[in-house]
């Protein structure tokens, strides 16, 4: 199951920057607009230290990672939802990422020109955020026309859905995103076909010189919108982490600590992304490989069965459930099973993240 993640911003902010520290891809950087006219994809490891210590404890031939695909789009300017610049091809874009990872420029550079002047990040926000509400509009808008033929015919369920666009939109021309208007299972599966962006989770990226990352007022401005808006802001010294994948551990480990920094940014990036998605991970133990896999929280045995081979789902007897935890402090499944933390799970277990899961099945 593949989860994308659309990297957006304003022509200028850093988005390929940040894309190629994510990726090491080395996707053009240029210092011109609309540099990314065709988007970047790329596929990117989830760090795991759970999954660094079942390898010592394991010693298997391969450890796989779960991933996470980094979409980089073009950049976004004013009338966008209008089809200005490459407005129409770039929301088309990110209506198909499932998070929305908004790149804001914190950092002044005479040789890449800001293309609104003057450096402020808050105003920056604002211009991509309107193009994201306007084009959620035109979309309802479309909805509405299509309801209200289907309630004139009878159909009542397009009378409630109505009435919850209504709302949607009353929220947008306020300012406030649709998740934010909407937050029960009834009022969201009236939108359900209906491919609002405000609907997505969403986060900032804040792609700092180092000067501005040991003080500056740009990303101090951010954080506090980020609070405002209770989405996180990620602080990345975007130019400098593009480079970390040019050196080798140690180095990289140096650099950051002459930094005062613990690890880098961009793997807080993708950890919070994991996060708002809701996912969970869960391991398999398979011959000569341990793996990491990605799931929904709440997804129930069979269907998590089924990431792994679509036979363990169809044929779905029950899970042997190891908890990482028990394993880490234990050190082998033998000395699991004589503890008794050995669990057997059928049908309705939901998969919990940190588990290790054995399936058995009917082929």
């Amino acid at each position: 199951m593949g989860w994308r993640c659309g990297i957006v911003g304003l022509p200028n902010a850093g988005k390929t920057t940040i894309f190629n520290a994510l990726t090491a891809a080395r996707a053009e950087v240029a210092v011109y607009p609309f540099c990314t006219i065709s988007p970047n994809t790329g596929v990117v490891s989830v760090p795991d230290p759970r999954l660094a210590r079942l390898g010592e404890l394991l010693n298997p031939e391969r450890l796989t990672p779960t991933t996470i695909s980094f979409v980089d789009v073009a950049g976004l300017i004013a009338g966008a939802s209008k089809g200005e610049g490459l407005g129409n091809q770039f929301l088309g874009q990110i209506r198909e990422v499932d998070l929305i990872v908004h790149v804001v420029r914190c950092f002044p550079d005479g040789r890449c020109p800001h293309p609104l002047g003057a450096l402020d990040p808050i105003r920056d926000v604002e211009v991509v955020e309107t193009e994201l509400l306007l084009a959620d509009l035109e979309i309802l808008e479309r909805q509405r026309l299509k309801l209200e033929k289907q309630h004139k015919g009878g159909d009542k369920k397009a009378g409630e859905a109505l009435g919850v666009l209504a709302r949607v939109a009353a929220g947008l021309n306020q300012g406030r995103w649709a998740r934010e208007v909407c937050r029960t299972p009834a009022e969201l599966a009236h939108l359900e076909g209906v491919a609002l962006l405000t609907l997505k989770p969403y986060l900032f990226v804040a792609n700092l010189s180092e000067e501005e990352f040991k003080g500056g007022s740009c990303y101090a401005a951010l954080a506090g919108l980020g609070q405002t808006r209770r989405a996180p802001v990620i602080p990345i010294l975007g130019d400098l982490e593009a480079e970390l994948a040019d050196l080798d551990p140690a180095e990289q480990r140096e650099f950051l600590e002459s930094l005062g920094l613990a690890e880098p940014g961009i793997n807080r990036l993708i950890q919070e992304s994991y996060r708002l998605l809701g996912l969970v991970t869960f391991y398999t133990i398979v011959g000569p490989e341990v793996r990491a896999w990605t799931v929904p929280a709440g997804t129930p045995a069979p269907r998590a069965a089924g990431q792994v081979h679509s036979d363990m789902e169809k044929g779905f007897i029950r899970a042997e459930v190891i908890q990482f935890a028990d394993l880490a402090r234990l050190g082998s499944a033998a000395k699991i099973k004589e503890a008794g933390l050995l669990a057997l799970e059928g049908r309705d277990h939901l998969v919990a993240d940190g588990e290790i899961l054995h399936f058995r099945f009917q082929a």
